[in-house]
């Protein structure tokens, strides 16, 4: 083989080589501000100085629990750390969001995970969830907890200390690419929930809690009226483990194959932020979403619809 030949062969491999699904780099991820249409990353932000990030939910009960020390440590260490508040952004209102800052008088920036990337590159598994940065921008503690122990590492900080990286949840680009590989072809019905939409937002979100249950009772029945279209579901990652879900399966005597969407990935590439959604995929690109359920003749014309 001549080396034109051989050339013309390396060139095919490289074009027909998969492109690997590369890890998020937290500091890139855009971030959504209140009150404005820009957005903002931390690596445009950052000042040098340690950070602690606090993931959270307006409907999150041991969020709204762990406010008044969070806001208490921004008073106290405000000098020495940037504090930032991350609103998950999944199921939620502004009008909610502007609430719970007046209610504890939160004065450290809030900012919107819009997409849900920030929580996939740091690995977020449950709300709350606290991630500390040294000034290096290395991830060296999480914890879901608001104790002394999260004071002891912030007091370290705060006074210069470096400190070593830790691990996080987060996944790589290669499993990260591992499980968007099954959607990425041929088309698919893809239902996203959560084992605890029905129950945990009974109190805080009573309208959202009855929606989901009204929806999962009758997904079987909407699977059967489309059944030439492979359906899936996926339920949240977070607070979620095989258990959950298998009562949740026997709950609703579902008939469509469910897993626990592993690190939010699939909510993250399919922009998922609102729950009970079903989406048609084709190809790995979404063309229908379906998030209003209250005439199913009307989802099976969407879904029907080319």
């Amino acid at each position: 083989m001549n080396i034109f030949k051989c050339l013309g062969a390396l060139i095919v491999l490289l074009l027909c080589w998969p492109v690997q699904a590369q890890q998020l780099n937290y500091r890139e991820v855009q971030l959504g501000q209140l009150g404005s249409a820009d957005t903002v990353t931390f690596g445009s932000r950052d000042s040098g100085k340690p950070t602690y990030i606090k993931f959270w939910a307006t409907w999150c009960q041991p969020c709204m629990q762990q406010m008044p020390h969070f806001e208490e440590l921004q008073q106290k260490f405000k000098d020495k750390v940037d504090f930032v508040a991350v609103n998950i952004n999944i199921n939620e209102e502004r009008a909610k969001i502007d609430e719970v800052i007046a209610r504890f008088g939160l004065s450290m920036p809030v900012l919107l995970d819009n997409e849900g990337q920030l929580g996939l590159a740091l690995g977020l598994v449950g709300t709350p969830y606290s991630v500390l940065l040294n000034s290096e921008g290395e991830v060296v503690y999480t914890t879901h907890e608001s104790d002394a122990n999260l004071d002891r590492f912030l007091s370290m900080l705060a006074k210069g200390s470096q400190l070593s990286s830790a691990t996080t949840d987060a996944i790589d680009g290669e499993r990260m690419q591992a499980l968007l590989a099954p959607w990425q072809k041929g088309e698919h019905l893809l239902f996203f929930t959560a084992t605890w939409c029905d129950w945990y937002l009974l109190d805080s979100r009573p309208a959202m809690a009855q929606q989901c249950k009204q929806v999962q009772d009758g997904l079987n029945g909407l699977q059967q009226r489309l059944p030439n279209t492979p359906w899936h579901g996926f339920v949240n990652h977070l607070w979620t483990d095989e258990q959950a879900l298998a009562e949740f399966n026997q709950l609703y005597h579902m008939q469509v194959p469910f897993s626990i969407d592993t690190a939010g990935a699939l909510f993250t590439e399919f922009n998922i932020r609102s729950i009970p959604m079903l989406i048609r995929v084709k190809d790995g690109k979404v063309t229908a979403r379906i998030s209003d359920f209250s005439n199913q003749d009307v989802v099976i014309k969407q879904l029907s619809t080319n």
